[in-house]
């Protein structure tokens, strides 16, 4: 496509997408990096039986990391986890200082972005202790041992080791959002699940060579993966919009307004947020379980985030849902543009300006927020299920699915803005990616 090509016509956008592909490399091969001391097969044959556990989940935020045992092992889960405090914090109002900075602007930013990574280190020490813990209790199918020399000098370098590699990584994803394109974090994770694509083909490929399963029915399987990634495009980039009418007023001798155009509100506003951030909050209870290996509570709290059970599905819906009206709560405020459609003299035909107009929004955000966020919910959860209930070999999990989608249609916005920013075409001549080509409710298209 020309659209590609335009890319690295423009120095600026050049320089941005090279430093994020040298960013994703350095992130790769320190996931390659294994900490001295581990035995890796025995921890590989671990997180091979937990494949469709938490476990599993957390080793592909990790991009594979956490099966390595390498020194990026944590990922960024301790930043997101950091991340969803401080957030929750906010909403709530429970210390009014955050509330002060948030409005302080740009410096009040700064200053929760220091609170943020400063949880992040405190939650990495403990986050890393007991993964350690947990890794040197467990026992790999045969009874090999995981940790050649379980001392306390190998407790420490470990702790030491993930901790730095956790702040590192947090330092990477916030330079590839600043310098780069897209969202720092969200990539990090993305390159992690991508990077198990061709492994999964390769497996698919083996089933039908050994007649495991037959060419139909691996078709079949590509064909429903395809299908449930254009039905996830199709939500993810659908609008509900609220056509805007501006009053006519004359300035002078000019007629000014008048026009007609659209508040757009997006189905699953949060995208992979809400996700992400169910996935991370999951991942806490695991953490504290691994300080007590031997506690029956904590093998009853291990056992249930083996996943395989309506209950831990239930939990990750509920989870994801709370996110989206959360996320939706923090990033939309109804009041703000009602008043902001105020002052420009628009007005939504048949509600009246100001309070009428706020309430209409929330009605309006508040039912298709429902709407996207119990088809994330259903996406997430329903791949896995299916696995497990009728032994369906799919490539992703709905989680792995809903990110990765997610993350390359943000990437792809931000692509797309900054060529048509400098006058490109950009990818689609028709329908472009920013302009959701589908939309919900009535309205035209822009």
């Amino acid at each position: 496509m020309r659209g590609l090509g335009d890319i690295f016509e423009i120095p600026e956008l050049r320089k941005r997408v090279l430093f994020t592909l040298g960013a994703i490399a350095v992130f790769r091969i320190g996931a390659s990096i294994p900490i001295p001391g581990v035995n890796g097969d025995a921890i590989r044959a671990i997180f091979n039986a937990q494949a469709g556990s938490l476990l599993g989940f957390l080793n592909t935020f990790s991009g594979g990391a956490l099966a390595r045992f390498s020194i990026f092992s944590m990922g960024v889960v301790p930043y997101i986890n950091a991340s969803i405090i401080m957030s929750l914090l906010q909403g709530a109002h429970v210390l009014p200082f955050l509330d002060r900075l948030a409005k302080d602007g740009e410096l009040g930013r700064r200053k929760l972005n220091s609170y943020t990574r400063y949880l992040t280190l405190f939650l990495a020490v403990f986050q890393s202790f007991g993964l350690t813990i947990a890794i040197t209790k467990m026992q790999a199918p045969g009874g090999m041992p995981t940790v050649i020399d379980p001392s306390v000098m190998f407790y420490c370098v470990t702790v030491l080791t993930m901790t730095a590699g956790t702040i590192f990584v947090m330092w990477l994803g916030e330079q590839i959002t600043e310098q780069g394109i897209g969202n720092g974090v969200s990539l990090l994770i993305f390159t992690g699940i991508v990077e198990s694509i061709p492994a999964a083909g390769y497996g698919l490929f083996e089933l039908v060579r050994l007649e495991e399963i037959n060419l139909f029915a691996a078709l079949a399987i590509i064909a429903a993966l395809a299908t449930v990634i254009v039905v996830v495009v199709w939500v993810e980039t659908a609008q509900r919009k609220i056509p805007v009418q501006y009053a006519k007023r004359m300035v002078g001798r000019k007629m000014y307004g008048g026009s007609q155009s659209y508040l757009p509100l997006k189905v699953d506003q949060s995208g992979v947020i809400a996700v992400i951030f169910a996935l991370s909050l999951l991942s806490v209870p695991v953490t504290i379980a691994t300080f007590m290996p031997n506690s029956g509570s904590a093998e009853g709290v291990m056992r249930f985030f083996q996943g395989g059970n309506y209950i831990y599905d239930a939990v990750y819906a509920g989870l994801i849902i709370f996110f989206c009206y959360f996320y939706n709560s923090v990033s939309i405020n109804p009041v703000d543009l009602a008043e902001n459609m105020k002052k420009s003299g628009g007005f939504i035909p048949g509600i009246r300006p100001g309070e009428p107009t706020a309430k209409h929004i929330e009605w309006i955000l508040e039912r298709i927020t429902l709407g996207g966020a119990l088809f994330v919910a259903a996406i997430a959860i329903m791949p896995d299920n299916m696995k497990r209930e009728f032994s369906v070999h799919f490539f992703f999990g709905g989680t792995s699915l809903l990110i990765c989608v997610g993350v390359a249609l943000d990437t792809m916005g931000q692509l797309e803005a900054h060529l048509i920013m400098r006058h490109y075409e950009g990818f689609l001549k028709k329908g472009r990616i920013q302009g959701r080509w589908f939309n919900v409710g009535s309205g035209a298209a822009q």
